[in-house]
């Protein structure tokens, strides 16, 4: 069976929502997220920085519309450190924003800035909660200034029903996703599973025009050659690996400096005792002898009811 490069669906998801041709679809995501009900597509100004690089991925989708800034993600597998992605993608986008607007930081006045709303989307086999916040400060050992939170939607099909019956781009997305999934578990060609996906679409739906003209783009999205996620994945375990040799020795080393440590005192143990049953000498004579500290002689002393000088 051919593998699935599950950066495809990344791909695939800003080729739906990040494309200026369908600011349609991109608004009815947002109506869903927040709730409201803008209906003007031209609103919307993608400011998406295509070179955003964090960790080998771009970033996916950014805009603004009414004065927010929307940053989107989308993960297939679950990243805990998503806001510290978001941190570093928000800092490159307002430095754009800041560059192409009137923004004067020296102002004595306070200079207005979108407001940022960070969303990630996932859709991943591992089972996570319909919606959860993500905090920056969830990495931090005590408290900090600085704050990102990131609000992470399961958008796999099924889930966040509520939100699919709003935007039936995502419903058909999350279906088309799924349904590939299914189409390869029973299929030895990836090929031919996204093509029986796409061919088996309702024709009811919004997105399926768009896929069939599109479709050896799709399908290259599907089929890229280069597995992202199977590459990290791969290095998470080399390091784990890696991790344990080093835990290892280093176990090894410590147990072997105990031992010896243990040896020693067991040695300086039997030199003070042998020395407080022969009486007749000083607690600090018998400390310099043995090397044992003098608060441990009279210990060692006292648990053998011998009186000490």
């Amino acid at each position: 069976m051919t593998d699935v490069n599950r950066q495809y669906k990344d791909r695939l998801f800003k080729f739906i929502f990040g494309n200026e041709t369908n600011k349609e679809w991109t608004l009815s995501l947002y109506n869903a997220i927040h709730e409201s009900h803008y209906d003007n597509p031209d609103d919307i100004s993608f400011n998406t920085i295509e070179d955003a690089v964090y960790m080998g991925m771009k970033n996916d989708v950014s805009y603004i519309i009414c004065f927010q800034m929307e940053l989107w993600e989308h993960q297939s597998t679950f990243n805990p450190n998503m806001p510290m992605r978001f941190f570093i993608y928000s800092g490159r986008l307002y430095e754009k924003y800041i560059r192409n607007s009137d923004y004067f930081a020296y102002s004595s006045s306070l200079q207005k800035l979108p407001r940022p709303k960070c969303v990630c989307f996932y859709n991943g086999t591992q089972e996570q909660p319909e919606k959860q916040v993500l905090r920056l400060s969830d990495a931090y050992d005590g408290d900090g200034d600085i704050e990102v939170c990131v609000t992470m939607y399961n958008i796999n099909y099924g889930k966040n029903k509520t939100m699919m019956e709003a935007c039936k781009p995502l419903h058909e997305y999350a279906w088309l996703v799924d349904t590939v999934r299914d189409n390869q578990s029973r299929m030895d060609d990836l090929d031919a599973a996204v093509d029986a996906a796409i061919d088996a679409m309702p024709d009811s739906f919004m997105i399926k025009s768009f896929l069939m003209d599109n479709r050896s783009e799709v399908k290259n999205m599907f089929l890229t050659e280069y597995d992202q996620e199977k590459v990290l994945e791969q290095g998470k375990q080399e390091a784990l690996n890696e991790g344990r040799k080093i835990g290892l020795k280093e176990g090894m080393q410590k147990g072997i400096k105990e031992g010896v440590q243990k040896g020693r005192e067991e040695v300086q143990i039997e030199v003070a005792t042998d020395m407080l049953k022969e009486g007749g000498q000083s607690v600090s004579f018998i400390s310099r002898i043995s090397r044992l500290p003098e608060s441990a002689v009279r210990k060692l002393a006292s648990q053998l009811n011998i009186t000490v000088l």
